[in-house]
């Protein structure tokens, strides 16, 4: 299935990050921004998926598409660049803020751009 289709369907994504020292952190990420092939785009906080990624430009993206069964993917991910304001980011606040809510949209101050270093199957 191509990537962007995958996302099309909701499902629960999980990111997880490591700091310089090691230490692992995962978080409930929503569906990303599809950019081309290889390229995922997400909003972020300041918080400790954000802090992590300054450090380690290194991520996994593990997705469960709804439904039965395994269908979604797992991303092995590198951070590219990270945006403080553009366009990319109003885009990014208003879907979390039509989904989540005006709140939430306004705790969103970064837009991480990754590139797909692989993607390998749920199972």
């Amino acid at each position: 299935m191509e990537t962007a289709a995958m996302f099309d369907d909701y499902g629960l994504g999980v990111m997880a990050t490591a700091d310089s020292e090691g230490r692992v952190n995962t978080a409930v990420y929503a569906r990303p921004h599809v950019v081309g092939d290889t390229t995922l785009v997400w909003g972020m906080t300041d918080g400790r998926t954000y802090r992590n990624l300054v450090q380690n430009p290194r991520a996994s993206y593990l997705f469960r598409q709804a439904g039965g069964g395994f269908r979604g993917a797992r991303f092995e991910l590198e951070l590219l660049r990270f945006e403080d304001g553009g366009e990319m980011l109003e885009v990014v606040r208003r879907r979390t803020g039509d989904v989540v809510g005006p709140a939430a949209a306004a705790a969103v101050r970064h837009v991480a751009w990754f590139r797909i270093v692989e993607r390998r199957a749920l199972i």
